[in-house]
């Protein structure tokens, strides 16, 4: 089942890149197509889950913010969000363009996220699909995902010393060794920060996730400490969030108004 989960991801990621030239619009309607043939491969082996607790969670972190997501979406297509919560121990989440998204149990149970912390994934998440990025960096909509997106101790944690085994190995091909610059990285952080205390989730939670995220690696080092150069250290990224959060306590007080 993981390696046909990864098979997916390494398949998207090169349908995108034979439509580099594709607009918007093109690229999010070949997003959702592939998105739904594979997801229900993957149902179809069992690893969809839709009635656990974890599950659940998920899905209500989700919905609260996908009516906040739409009001920041500025790309000129509506994104028909959808996402799918996968079993599976990996530590990891993912966008698609277009907003077709997977979550994995790992990630909440492994790391014992509350629901403010969940937040602050998927409004990370839905940040760089919302900005684009991928589609600024390459010229076409890669899939983004937090094994990427969080920076190299996140990536780290899902992949561990084994690189060989994941669509994002194919480091020269997408050049995923430095998948976002580090401007794009701090703003995906801080327009994730913003929707997640618009929806109602404490940003407060947001600084502390990082710490969870390099307790979960162990500190570890190696091949992927290349991402440094182009994300932010995680010193700087709890600094940032920090200095975001006046600004964004007050669209959580509000929420609560």
């Amino acid at each position: 089942m993981k390696k046909q989960i990864k098979s997916f991801v390494l398949a998207a990621m090169t349908a995108f890149v034979l439509n580099a030239c594709a607009d918007s619009a093109s690229i999010n309607q070949q997003a959702a197509s592939s998105y739904a043939q594979e997801m229900n491969k993957i149902r179809s082996q069992g690893a969809v889950d839709t009635s656990s607790l974890t599950a659940q969670r998920i899905h209500r972190v989700f919905n609260k913010i996908v009516p906040y997501a739409n009001k920041e979406n500025q790309t000129g297509q509506p994104f028909n969000w959808q996402i799918t919560v996968i079993r599976s121990k990996e530590l990891n989440a993912w966008a698609m363009p277009g907003g077709k998204m997977a979550f994995y149990t790992g990630l909440v149970d492994t790391l014992k996220l509350n629901d403010d912390e969940i937040a602050t994934v998927m409004g990370h998440e839905m940040a760089h699909a919302l900005k684009e990025h991928g589609k600024a960096k390459t010229n076409f909509g890669m899939v983004t995902g937090i094994a990427a997106q969080l920076g190299h101790i996140a990536l780290s944690t899902v992949v561990g010393s084994d690189l060989s085994g994941v669509a994002i190995s194919l480091t020269k091909d997408y050049a995923l060794d430095k998948p976002y610059s580090r401007s794009a990285e701090t703003e995906a952080d801080e327009v994730g920060l913003l929707l997640m205390a618009k929806s109602g989730f404490n940003p407060q939670a947001a600084p502390g996730l990082w710490d969870k995220m390099k307790k979960a690696s162990g500190g570890s080092k190696g091949a992927l400490d290349a991402l440094a150069s182009t994300h932010p250290t995680d010193e700087d990224r709890q600094e940032n969030l920090r200095r975001l959060l006046p600004e964004a306590m007050k669209y959580y007080e509000a929420s609560k108004k």
